[in-house]
């Protein structure tokens, strides 16, 4: 097959004391996401999505949270070796679309460094790479800012 699709989601806890990565860029706000790594809500969808796409698994079979080499591990490194799976099985990035579903805060001034960041890494234009954002309308744990969540479908195409 020459082209395959994927789907990636992933959630985070919202946290006191803690850095907020989304996108690989680094997001002033008063909390930040709970995780093994640097736990980056959006890279880990997207790598979600690459993995899923060539049925290798998830984020967790390659980087799990029980090792000690990706405790507090920067997700952008994560993206990169991702990548480097997809080209040993002969694939690249045709494009990733992606949703972003947060409170606060807002995204939209960070959209176009995530971006750049983003097709750096995966080695495409940046129109190759779309970052939407929604909230949840003040409803559930997204609503009271307790969590965030990333959802990412990504296209590959064969070598």
């Amino acid at each position: 097959m020459n082209i395959r699709i994927g789907f990636g989601t992933d959630f985070h806890q919202l946290v006191s004391g803690r850095d907020l990565w989304i996108g690989g860029v680094k997001i002033p706000h008063h909390k930040g996401s709970l995780g093994h790594s640097d736990a980056d809500v959006l890279l880990h969808a997207i790598c979600d999505a690459m993995l899923g796409a060539l049925s290798l698994g998830d984020i967790g079979v390659h980087f799990p949270d029980t090792s000690n080499e990706f405790k507090d591990i920067d997700s952008k490194i994560l993206l990169k070796k991702t990548l480097d799976l997809i080209k040993k099985e002969g694939y690249k990035i045709g494009n990733v679309d992606s949703t972003l579903c947060l409170e606060a805060p807002k995204i939209k001034p960070f959209v176009a460094e995530m971006q750049q960041v983003i097709s750096s890494i995966l080695e495409v234009t940046l129109k190759d790479v779309s970052i939407k954002a929604t909230t949840t309308e003040k409803m559930g744990f997204v609503g009271r800012e307790e969590g965030l969540v990333a959802s990412a479908v990504v296209l590959l195409e064969k070598i």
